[in-house]
């Protein structure tokens, strides 16, 4: 089979064509860099994504902080991951780089919090 992608890893924006038999990736054309033979092998064997995110802060000057996975996660664990960072709440304050969930879903990944939140009534 034959396929097209446009890449993102750079400003290129190179369309990098791949052909491929299941996960066995025959050939890649079209890139300009390394990069984008390396995103489109990883796009057909073991497609993988990040997450941003937010969750409930009790107490806090604001409702919410958002938070972002440390590293990529299978793609397909995506749905799995909100599930479980939908459940978290968080007591106020919070700092940017506070782990959230460690190890998130046994996956060499966490959730950290990516905007500070303090008490609601400190100044």
């Amino acid at each position: 089979m034959k396929r097209t992608f446009t890449c993102i890893i750079c400003p290129n924006g190179c369309e990098v064509e791949a052909e491929y038999e299941g996960t066995t990736v025959l050939s890649v054309s079209g890139n300009l860099c390394p990069k984008g033979k390396a995103y489109v092998t990883q796009e057909l064997t073991d497609p993988r994504r990040t997450i941003a995110s937010s969750v409930r802060i009790k107490g806090g000057e604001l409702p919410l902080t958002s938070v972002r996975l440390t590293k990529a996660i299978p793609k397909a664990r995506i749905f799995d991951a909100m599930e479980e960072i939908r459940k978290v709440t968080l007591q106020a304050p919070v700092q940017i780089g506070d782990v959230v969930i460690s190890g998130l879903l046994g996956q060499d990944c966490d959730v950290i919090v990516t905007k500070n939140v303090g008490r609601k009534g400190d100044q």
